[in-house]
């Protein structure tokens, strides 16, 4: 059984570019704006928690609009280099809405979150993940990576139980930042395997032809 965690009602986010984070995925990030280092300052002093969440494309440059869902993460390791950036690692826990944002007097950006929509994150017992089509998924993702000469490690990824492999491969494939916003969205994590599942054979298409998947 997981040990509960209470989910705080207002808490900082991280809008960071190119970056998504799934509910039991673990990352590595490497913090050094001024602001983000006032984040991590005082995460520390409470609940080690921080929202990830994507920035859209419109809004003021320094302060973009935000996807309405993200993702919160605890800081499981915190490490600081001579030259004063944060090294952290962060275990994605449960996604989250935004309600609204909060007015502080902080560097960095404060939000009211809900997490009554995905509190299946929290849940100890796991919605069984369908074993069908998983293998049509790793088959696709390889000729993926082969095509564009990228690596990963199958042998540790199949080591992962199902729900977590789903989850690592959405945060992982090299798909558009929209379709993994989509991917974090999904209600269901078989919902969020065949929609996985439907991006990769489109792109397979779209990209390679389907000479590809012979």
């Amino acid at each position: 059984m997981k040990n509960k965690i209470n989910l705080p009602s207002e808490i900082p986010v991280f809008p960071l570019s190119n970056f998504i984070i799934f509910p039991e995925t673990t990352v590595p990030l490497n913090i050094f704006e001024p602001r983000y280092i006032q984040m991590i300052d005082d995460s520390m002093k409470s609940h080690r928690l921080i929202g990830m969440v994507q920035p859209k494309k419109t809004g003021d440059l320094k302060k973009p609009d935000l996807y309405t869902v993200g993702c919160l993460g605890k800081i499981t390791s915190f490490n600081e280099t001579e030259d004063g950036r944060y090294l952290i690692v962060l275990n994605g826990l449960s996604r989250f809405q935004i309600l609204n944002e909060i007015s502080t007097d902080k560097l960095y950006r404060v939000c009211e979150v809900n997490y009554k929509k995905y509190s299946s994150d929290s849940d100890d017992i796991k919605e069984k993940v369908n074993f069908s089509n998983l293998e049509s998924i790793l088959k696709d993702l390889k000729s993926i990576f082969d095509k564009k000469g990228y690596a990963i490690n199958w042998s540790e990824l199949k080591k992962q139980d199902m729900y977590n492999t789903v989850n690592t491969l959405s945060m992982a494939s090299p798909i558009s930042l929209e379709e993994k916003q989509t991917l974090l969205e999904s209600l269901s994590i078989n919902d969020r395997k065949s929609k996985l599942e439907n991006i990769l054979k489109t792109y397979l298409l779209d990209e390679f032809g389907n000479n590809t998947l012979q």
